[in-house]
């Protein structure tokens, strides 16, 4: 089970709570290059759906979502963050790991002066390697009365106890809620809402909108505002091609004032990318839109099967990759769901740890390795370093070149008893192994993924 811990700030007051939820996860694509972009730069691809994002040093992805006010002049708007644990510095307390940080929100509204809210969080964990958790495993939440109308907004997320920040401002306009209408769309973990809209929603959102592949249901909240009673409310699930991958409508239970409907998306009915749910009443009515993402693990963004199967060239079981290359469409999702079973070494842990380690391999080759217009992870030496790792010794023999003519790289592997030649033949930077070399990778290579 994931375990993620959650702050909720309401309206300037703080509660702390612990929850347990389902785990979150993480052929040849011709794109290849542009997979690793996004693999590795998530802030980019929830920017471009629409969501708050912070990068490098302290990364996190959060969501603005508006839902009634008290009043009719107020909107109660919901700001969701969510990062993981190995982004803050932890230091020890007694038995636990403690992990401090601050989120300053300001909100400049049309009217009005500036507001700004602060607030201290900490995470508390019971060992040193739930401080190293790389997937979602904190959410913060603040519901703040704001105005309707244009509103700029800024948040800052600190280390307290390190020198990592980042901050994220947009531009939006606050929607009023009239005599009748439809709250945002809202993606959450659980929680059962509201009954009036003059109190505070009891939910644990999902910042993020991301749904494992095949692997997890994906729910939404929605209120309604002015709906006679019995009005049913249609929920369509739309690619971003427009076509309709999913539907379902909900009755609605309470008369006029107030009424709420939650929409559960089943693992396994929605294809691997970006997609939208369009919420709206039968017959007619204005709709709101949430857009969300159907993601191989919420560490690493990739949106597109065949792209996947191809950052798995090199994983150390084929067998589980053939499987997925092989797989037809309509049972894709089984097979992505029984790679990740078979794949992980740690099932106890919502994390795919042998997953994790392979795809950070990738990402390092593909900032070392980069030879003209080829990715890193795509080279030999790329190849060799997410296959064995980092060799006990480098020899650079530039020093040749005016000798031989030929510019040459060796690394040697002591225990493997491995000795590689990469050779740039053309002098455009381009190492490849020679013939003899390739021959021992391909043996060691072999024999590694033999035993695994």
């Amino acid at each position: 089970m994931t375990r993620r811990v959650v702050a909720t700030v309401v309206l300037g007051m703080t509660a702390t709570a612990c929850g347990q939820w389902s785990r979150v996860g993480t052929p040849d694509a011709p794109k290849a290059d542009v997979a690793i972009s996004r693999l590795f730069d998530p802030a980019s691809q929830y920017r471009s759906m629409g969501f708050l994002a912070g990068g490098d040093p302290l990364p996190w992805v959060g969501s603005i979502r508006w839902l009634a006010g008290p009043t009719p002049d107020s909107t109660l708007a919901q700001v969701s963050l969510s990062f993981a644990n190995h982004s803050l510095r932890f230091r020890r307390e007694g038995n636990d790991f403690i992990g401090a940080y601050r989120v300053e929100i300001s909100v400049h509204a049309a009217t009005g002066a500036p507001r700004t809210f602060t607030r201290d969080e900490t995470v508390r964990v019971r060992s040193f390697q739930e401080t190293l958790r790389a997937d979602e495993s904190v959410i913060f939440q603040q519901y703040v009365n704001v105005p309707p109308g244009p509103c700029a907004l800024s948040v800052v997320v600190r280390d307290r106890d390190g020198v990592g920040a980042s901050r994220q401002e947009v531009t939006d306009t606050v929607p009023r809620f009239g005599d009748v209408g439809l709250s945002s769309p809202i993606p959450i973990y659980e929680g059962i809402g509201r009954a009036r809209r003059d109190t505070v929603p009891t939910l644990i959102s999902n910042p993020r909108a991301t749904l494992p592949y095949g692997n997890d249901t994906l729910t939404f909240y929605v209120e309604a505002y002015g709906f006679p009673a019995g009005t049913r409310i249609a929920g369509v699930v739309e690619g971003w091609n427009g076509d309709t991958l999913w539907a379902d409508t909900l009755p609605l239970d309470t008369a006029a004032a107030f009424a709420r409907v939650r929409f559960r998306v089943l693992p396994g009915k929605l294809p691997v990318g970006q997609e939208r749910f369009r919420v709206g009443p039968v017959g007619g009515g204005a709709a709101v839109v949430a857009p969300f993402l159907i993601s191989f693990s919420s560490q690493w963004v990739v949106t597109n099967y065949d792209q996947m199967v191809s950052l798995l060239r090199y994983f150390p079981r084929q067998d589980l990759v053939a499987k997925l290359r092989s797989a037809p469409d309509s049972l894709r999702a089984k097979a992505w769901h029984d790679f990740w079973e078979a794949s992980d070494p740690v099932s106890m842990t919502p994390e795919n740890e042998a997953l994790n380690d392979y795809l950070t391999r990738v990402q390092i080759a593909s900032q070392r390795f980069n030879e003209a217009a080829d990715p890193g992870w795509l080279t030999d030496r790329g190849e060799v370093f997410i296959t064995l790792g980092d060799p006990d010794e480098v020899y650079d023999m530039e020093s040749d070149y005016s000798r031989t003519g030929i510019h040459g790289i060796r690394w040697i592997y002591t225990n493997l008893r491995l000795d590689l030649l990469f050779v740039d033949q053309s002098g455009f930077g381009r190492f490849r192994m020679t013939p003899g070399s390739r021959a021992d990778f391909d043996r060691v290579a072999q024999r590694l993924r033999h035993i695994n």
